[in-house]
């Protein structure tokens, strides 16, 4: 059987979903001052979510199967919608764009090695250097360039959150990929809007929970909500956006050319979230980013080479 054939519309839908995703990271980061990180990633699910009900709302019936997995959709729902976004936006409050896309492309190894310690999946010498370059290429990009800093481990938080916002993508994606018994019902299973509605149905919980956390710890003067004209639009992007255009763009695009093309593809974040920084932050990439980026990108393909 032949490997299928990336074409220029393949292509191009393919540079949808990074390109979505540095511009969420650059606009997070616009916007830090306009809402607390956490009522941000609940603001953008519940707008997302309400956009999504014409085309799967049909998942909230008690017939649906939903309901009979919860469990398994309420777990989802935590690391993906609750977990990871909020994170993200966390991280986006200390560090930049450039260093929060940096880390977090290089997730493809955090599950490899995740794969090993949970899952018991072997490890080759190749996926072992190529897991050892892209940490080298995380730890790069965390330091600054500078060997010094790294070995005082001064870090900022929005680092360190980052790292756990990708551990916590890699725990997810190992779920996805894993089967489970009972299986999920095929009429979700086999809708990308319905699969992401059950996400959100239950993840939502999980992000008013954390909003609702953060209510209590924020001191009353740093818990403002700024409704600009400014902040109302970046919401609708960021639920349009990166929530759901890049979502459809990115499972049609694996299911055209498989998942080992579209990595490459994923890789692009950080190029996207640098021109974007520099454009509307002021924030350009420095020679440790280009470095970081090279040994990220090299061991992915180490890890992924036959």
């Amino acid at each position: 059987m032949t490997a299928p054939r990336l074409t220029v519309s393949t292509a191009l839908l393919l540079l949808v979903p990074p390109l979505m995703w540095a511009a969420n990271a650059v606009l997070g980061r616009v916007v830090q001052d306009m809402v607390p990180p956490v009522m941000l990633n609940l603001l953008r699910w519940l707008l997302a979510f309400a956009l999504l009900l014409p085309l799967a709302g049909w998942v909230l019936r008690p017939g649906s199967g939903l309901w009979t997995h919860w469990r398994r959709f309420s777990l989802l729902g935590l690391l993906s919608i609750g977990g990871y976004n909020t994170l993200q936006y966390m991280a986006l409050q200390t560090s930049t764009p450039v260093n929060v896309t940096l880390v977090a492309s290089s997730m493809p190894v955090w599950m490899l090695l995740m794969g090993r310690v949970l899952y018991g999946v072997p490890v080759t010498r190749r996926s072992a250097l190529g897991a050892a370059l892209s940490i080298v290429g995380v730890a790069v990009v965390l330091a600054r360039g500078d060997l010094g800093g790294l070995l005082a481990v001064r870090l900022v938080p929005g680092d360190a959150l980052m790292v756990l916002a990708a551990l916590v993508w890699s725990w997810y994606s190992w779920l996805l990929a894993r089967p489970v018994n009972p299986p999920e019902p095929a009429a979700i299973k086999g809708d990308w809007a319905a699969y992401l509605m059950a996400q959100m149905a239950l993840g939502l919980g999980w992000s008013a929970l954390l909003a609702g956390a953060e209510w209590v710890v924020l001191p009353a003067a740093a818990w403002h909500i700024d409704w600009s004209p400014g902040l109302v639009a970046a919401l609708f992007f960021f639920a349009i956006g990166p929530s759901l255009l890049a979502y459809r763009a990115w499972g049609t695009g694996v299911a055209r050319v498989g998942p080992g093309p579209a990595v490459f593809f994923a890789n692009l974040t950080p190029l996207f979230a640098a021109l974007l920084s520099g454009a509307l932050l002021g924030e350009w990439p420095q020679a440790y980013h280009a470095l970081g980026f090279v040994l990220i990108v090299g061991g992915i393909l180490v890890s992924a080479r036959r």
